[in-house]
């Protein structure tokens, strides 16, 4: 299991373990907010979470897949799949939540970024395939604090790079947070791939059709908090 993006923080002014992140919650503008957040003053206050949960006990992160993303892997005669315990089906893939944390502060106020934390998907990526080559995206990391997610690359089993920045996270369209049973659900925000990952996807498939941008879907995190 990696530990690159694993470290929590200590906030005593409310008791939750958490790491800074503007991706869920806030628009591009606000996507440069620095992850860690200082009160600026002893009268400034963090105002209570609506729900913060140290530890996530599982859960999982789908992406139901634009058909601009599809139309664009079938142009370029790339066949999407799966690895390790994702699921593909019905026009989403979906990645299991291995460890993390989150808390959420009420959009309505003016704490920003309302939505901060952590999610690891260990051991289950996304693989493209195209003749003899495979390329595979795994061991997701979810990082708001840079509205980034991260993963490691591998080309026929061979690792290619390792922590990449993969995907960008654009939370404008993210719907409140749901309380069912034993799960918080976010859901709304848009997944797109990154400059980083368009340049490595064309230079291994060899073209130049691959967009910094590309929308490849909406996500919806099912986080299992007890």
């Amino acid at each position: 299991m990696r530990k690159s993006f694993k470290t929590t923080i200590t906030l005593a002014t409310t008791g939750a373990l958490v790491l800074g992140g503007a991706a869920f919650g806030v628009t591009a503008a606000n996507a440069s907010t620095p992850a860690i957040h200082t009160v600026a003053s002893s009268s400034s206050k963090i105002p209570a979470p609506v729900a913060s949960v140290p530890e996530v006990l599982g859960g999982d992160t789908s992406v139901a897949l634009d058909s601009g993303f599809t139309d664009a892997l079938t142009a370029l005669k790339l066949t999407p799949g799966v690895s390790g315990n994702a699921k593909l089906a019905d026009g989403a893939v979906s990645f299991p939540i291995t460890s993390g944390s989150v808390t959420y502060w009420s959009p309505d106020g003016k704490y920003r970024p309302y939505v901060q934390g952590l999610l690891n998907h260990d051991d289950s990526g996304l693989t493209l395939k195209a003749g003899d080559t495979t390329v595979t995206l795994e061991n997701f990391v979810v990082n708001p604090g840079s509205s980034k997610l991260y993963g490691d690359v591998l080309v026929n089993g061979q690792v290619a790079a390792a922590n990449a920045y993969l995907f960008s996270l654009h939370g404008g369209t993210l719907k409140p947070l749901q309380l069912e049973g034993d799960n918080a659900i976010l859901t709304g925000t848009t997944v797109h791939v990154s400059g980083d990952a368009a340049k490595l996807l064309n230079s291994t498939f060899k073209t130049d059709a691959v967009k910094s941008g590309l929308l490849v879907g909406t996500a919806t995190i099912t986080a299992k908090i007890k």
